[in-house]
C-alpha cells in the first residue's frame, strides 16, 4: 500500500514539474573526480616526487661517495652501470646493486 502511493507521489511530481529528477549521474562523476583528485595529491604525486629524488641521488653516485646499503655504511671504491663496489670496513669491500642504496650520505660532486 505504501509503495504504490510512493510511486503515485513521484509520477505526478514529474509531471508536474514536466522533467524528470536531476541526474543524479552528475553527482557521482563528480564524487569519483573529487577522490581521484583527492588520492593524486595525497598519495600519486608525493611518491612520485620521493621517486625522482631517489633517481635523482642514485644518479650523484661516484666513487668516494659515502652510502647506506641496507644498514651498512660505507664508501664507494667502483661505479659500473648498475652495481657499485663499496668499502665496508678496512679491506672488506662488497658488490651491491645500485638501486638497493637507500640513502647517499655525501658524494664528491
Amino acid at each position: 500500500m505504501f509503495i504504490s502511493n510512493a510511486f503515485a507521489q513521484t509520477a505526478e511530481t514529474v509531471a508536474q514539474t514536466g522533467a524528470a529528477a536531476s541526474p543524479e549521474w552528475m553527482q557521482v562523476l563528480f564524487q569519483f573526480a573529487l577522490i581521484f583528485f583527492v588520492l593524486y595529491f595525497l598519495l600519486i604525486r608525493p611518491q612520485q616526487k620521493k621517486f625522482k629524488e631517489h633517481e635523482k641521488a642514485l644518479n650523484s653516485i661516484v666513487k668516494g661517495s659515502e652510502v647506506v646499503i641496507s644498514g651498512l655504511m660505507g664508501k664507494v671504491t667502483a661505479v659500473e652501470d648498475d652495481k657499485i663496489k663499496v668499502e665496508i670496513a678496512k679491506g672488506v669491500e662488497i658488490t651491491a646493486v645500485k638501486a638497493y642504496v637507500s640513502q647517499v650520505i655525501s658524494s664528491k660532486e
